[in-house]
């Protein structure tokens, strides 16, 4: 495994994650601590100060760990955290079926290998942490997943459920995961890890476990070896202790909607608005209605399904039972921040956007902002991609365009004839003898000068039909190498976006054994930062 740096300037990425990027000063009034300052960091980690209690959330953690049979450096690295000096760095992602796009699993090795590099360069522990999306209610986004079956993308999912209410991860899977797995299983190649990965998918996506218990067990099969500790906040032991963060952002609501909009409106005077605003930034979790907007009313807050509270009746309700309610995106990273001791959070283009509006929502709960670290950004290159990609005459993000343009493109490049030369010349030519023609036809008959017109037009379209019967001459001749430019383009950018996005972590497992993370994590140069796309070269 070979990886090589690739910048991002050309990829499909937003303009504020460039600039996040490649000008972090650019943006520095929106975010706390430049990630890629060492110094910087160092005095953050420095300054730090967890006013939650080490013990209550190691015990959580162990409970809520052993759920997953987790290895026991997960066991170890949560007794760490008991250390007065012990830091942690989070990410996190949606319970997807089968472990869901490439992204979760770089996700992962990134925040692993972030905590190594900061215990090392900090000395002292750092422990990585991975925030299962388990209040999440999006089921579209988890139900599915795609991989390359002979070069063409295939999607596979479970049925649709119509107005599903409970939490993705209250839900069990149902029996059509099986027709999902034989589907699957027939599209992928057998190979010598073939087995290997069924056994590990078939041990965890069963037909009666939740999507939490699946993708837990998936996880910490995974990474649990390597001290992945795996929390989430849909656990009433959780809430208990993270209550106070619910309560105050009723209290303090309004103070909370003004920083979110002062910082909103700078990110937005350059850059775009990631989330939309609301007045409350909690759900209510209803018998019956599944997860409501609490929104605010005047003096008093109510759902969208008619349950109203007084203020005072409603922090009442958050004291005594924490775990009807839920927080929204902006909420989440603030009740994890307080639960743990947040060093730093891993996060996608996306992320990294909407913690940028978030900057000042901080300081209303007694917290700094953790430092933002970009994740792993990778392209698998498989070798049969690889022992072809040098032979033609394309950049690697070029290979983003559109298949029709990338072969008009390669023509244009590769043939020594210049057929667009040719045509515009002749085209140039007829024009020189049409306009003299046109005066000795107006001297028979003026009338007959749009019939002049029409015959220079109708030559012109059969030059055009003619232009394009050559290019088809030519994508013929050249048949073989416009077939590869194909397949490159969908192994690198499936469905014309970004291989990380789409294709499972699986697909890759099936084809190069279940340790290919564990050898891309060691392959990572010690003080990677992830300022870079990588190119991984298998």
């Amino acid at each position: 495994m070979q990886l090589s740096n690739y910048s991002f300037e050309h990829l499909p990425f937003s303009k504020l994650f460039n600039t996040y990027i490649s000008d972090f000063q650019e943006l520095d009034n929106s975010y706390l601590v430049n990630p890629f300052d060492q110094e910087e960091i160092a005095q953050k980690a420095k300054d730090f100060d967890f006013t939650g209690d080490r013990e209550d959330t190691a015990d959580v953690l162990t409970a809520f760990n052993k759920q997953f049979d987790v290895d026991q450096s997960t066991l170890d690295n949560i007794e760490r955290l008991k250390q007065e000096d012990a830091l942690v760095i989070v990410t996190g992602q949606q319970l997807g079926i089968y472990g869901g796009p490439l992204y979760t699993i770089f996700k992962t090795i990134s925040v692993i290998h972030l905590a190594r590099k900061y215990e090392q360069q900090l000395d002292r522990p750092v422990i990585p942490i991975f925030w299962l999306a388990d209040e999440d209610h999006d089921y579209d986004e988890v139900r599915s997943l795609s991989i390359l079956d002979n070069d063409e993308v295939k999607t596979f999912g479970l049925p649709v459920k119509a107005n599903h209410l409970a939490a993705v991860s209250e839900i069990e899977l149902p029996e059509e995961v099986e027709d999902l797995r034989n589907d699957l299983k027939s599209s992928l190649l057998n190979t010598d890890f073939t087995d290997s990965l069924w056994a590990l998918l078939d041990s965890c996506f069963k037909p009666g476990h939740t999507f939490l218990d699946a993708f837990g067990r998936f996880m910490s099969k995974l990474f649990s070896k390597h001290g992945l500790v795996l929390s989430g906040s849909n656990d009433r032991a959780i809430k208990d202790l993270t209550s106070q963060v619910l309560r105050n952002s009723i209290t303090k609501a309004e103070t909370i909607r003004e920083a979110l909009e002062e910082q909103s409106r700078k990110i937005g005077q350059d850059f775009h608005q990631q989330v939309t605003l609301y007045d409350s930034n909690l759900f209510y979790l209803e018998e019956g209605n599944g997860r409501t907007k609490i929104n605010r009313n005047g003096d008093s807050w109510q759902t969208e399904t008619g349950h109203k509270w007084q203020t005072d009746q409603l922090l009442e309700e958050i004291e005594a039972h924490p775990q009807k309610f839920s927080p929204n995106v902006f909420l989440r990273p603030v009740l994890q921040d307080k639960f743990l001791p947040t060093l730093g959070y891993v996060a996608g283009p996306g992320e990294i956007a909407y913690y940028g509006q978030m900057k000042e929502m901080y300081s209303c709960f007694d917290l700094n902002m953790p430092i933002i670290f970009p994740r792993l950004s990778a392209t698998i290159i498989e070798p049969a991609i690889d022992r072809i990609i040098n032979e033609l005459p394309f950049e690697f993000y070029e290979y983003n365009r559109r298949i029709e343009d990338l072969e008009s493109d390669f023509v244009d490049r590769t043939e020594q004839i210049d057929i667009e030369a040719i045509f515009d010349d002749w085209k140039e030519k007829i024009q020189h003898i049409e306009d003299p023609k046109r005066g000795d036809i107006a001297e028979i008959d003026p009338t007959l000068d749009g019939a002049v017109g029409k015959a220079t037009s109708a030559y012109f379209n059969e030059l055009n039909k003619l232009k394009g019967k050559v290019y088809r001459a030519v994508k013929g001749q050249e048949k073989t190498q416009l077939n590869r430019i194909r397949r490159i383009k969908t192994n690198l950018f499936p469905g014309d976006g970004l291989q990380e996005r789409l294709i499972s972590g699986i697909f890759y497992m099936n084809k190069y054994g279940l340790d290919v993370w564990d050898k891309l994590l060691n392959s990572l140069n010690e003080e990677e930062q992830f300022d870079h796309h990588k190119l991984i070269h298998l």
